[in-house]
């Protein structure tokens, strides 16, 4: 076995713990880096606003990668999250055929 098999067996359970970490704490995790963004933002003034906000986004993204890793639903960052209709009205035309 290689050095690189050797680390790759050492990281799986790391990788997973990381995952249901995210998994769990998504929320707080957002909102710490939104937090830590504006703390930034406001102490350079807005100089670098554009690019603190492209590592926030940054941030996010690989957040939701490790957090949904596993179930393979992750969506390209940039991509907004599909969205359940709840109270959605019924689509208008001729009904199913049977």
């Amino acid at each position: 076995m290689g050095l690189m098999d050797n680390l790759k067996a050492k990281l799986g359970p790391a990788k997973h713990k990381v995952s249901d970490l995210a998994q769990q704490h998504g929320g707080k995790i957002t909102h710490g880096i939104d937090k830590a963004a504006k703390v930034v933002d406001e102490r350079t003034k807005g100089k670098y606003s554009d690019k603190i906000h492209t590592g926030t986004d940054k941030a996010k993204g690989a957040m939701d990668r490790l957090a949904h890793k596993d179930d393979g639903t992750a969506t390209p960052p940039g991509t907004p999250p599909p969205s359940t209709p709840s109270s959605a009205p019924p689509p208008s035309g001729p009904p199913p055929a049977s």
